[in-house]
């Protein structure tokens, strides 16, 4: 890791979500430098404990974007965030963008589902699907030979190749150059794929430089390896599955995965300014409130 990584990225200490961190102190191609506190990404915030609850009440939240699939949320639960309201999920199809939640308290953040779920790339689904009867030959069949690294990287090209997808993720980063939209909180399950993009496009529209954006993607492997291994090693002794390794391309971050959204930028757009303004519909307002909201004077 560089300088920069080493210095930055810095962790939110919690316990119940040891992914979350803070995007503050990495600095830009033009010498400018993100802000602390205004711009968090994570993991699933429905494992906080009563410690992470009182970290999280400090950060003075604006928004929480939650891009788990309503179907993710249904199973795992809700956040667990002072002051955040629960939507209701009733009747709500898997894609749905469902309106934001306004805080149950004065001064607290509302909530944003923005669900970014690839029927044809939904690593939750194959998962249960291979737990499901615990057989090692079909658990093999699903996620051996490469196929599970594959439909990781079918899931990064779909990030930028879908408009629903691409619509979804410039909908976050409106949100967050939004005048009240920081501080702010993003999160999926892992705080690693869909999280991972867009921090990723936030960094890059800012002019992070690319091996910067990348280390803070593989960060996510040192942060959570402990909770990898853990998951991993009960796996195999529930007798869920006779190689627990086969889910490690899709615990993991990897260099391979971002490079695939990245090059389907490149091959859809001559340039990342091109694909903020064609691919994702963004106008050169929503790059000013970003630099406004995330990077100091």
């Amino acid at each position: 890791m560089t300088q920069q990584t080493t210095e930055t990225a810095r962790s939110l200490g919690l316990k119940g979500a040891a992914n979350a961190r803070d995007l503050g102190g990495y600095r830009t191609r033009d010498g400018r430098t993100l802000r602390h506190g205004v711009a968090l990404r994570a993991d699933a915030m429905n494992r906080t404990t009563e410690e992470d609850r009182a970290i999280l009440a400090a950060a003075g939240l604006r928004i929480v974007v939650d891009l788990r699939s309503l179907d993710e949320v249904r199973e795992a639960g809700p956040d667990r965030i002072p002051g955040l309201p629960v939507a209701e999920l009733d009747g709500a199809g898997e894609s749905v963008l469902l309106e934001p939640v306004p805080s149950v308290e004065a001064d607290g953040p509302a909530l944003h589902h923005v669900p970014i779920f690839a029927a044809d790339f939904d690593i939750y689904i194959a998962m249960r699907q291979a737990l499901a009867d615990r057989d090692a030959e079909r658990q093999r069949a699903i996620l051996g030979d490469g196929k599970a690294e594959q439909m990781m990287i079918g899931l990064y090209r779909w990030f930028v190749t879908s408009p629903v997808a691409r619509e979804r993720f410039a909908g976050v980063l409106r949100l967050l150059a939004a005048p009240d939209g920081v501080p702010m909180l993003f999160h999926c399950s892992a705080g690693k794929d869909r999280t991972g993009w867009v921090t990723a496009l936030v960094l890059t529209a800012l002019g992070v430089d690319r091996d910067t954006v990348f280390q803070d993607y593989l960060l996510t492997n040192e942060r959570s390896a402990a909770l990898i291994e853990h998951i991993v090693d009960s796996f195999g002794t529930r007798g869920l599955m006779k190689e627990p390794s086969l889910l490690l391309p899709v615990f993991l971050a990897e260099r391979v995965y971002l490079e695939t959204a990245f090059a389907e930028v490149e091959a859809g757009w001559d340039s990342f300014e091109h694909f903020w303004r064609d691919g994702l519909g963004l106008d050169d307002e929503v790059l000013a409130g970003l630099r406004r909201n995330l990077l100091t004077d």
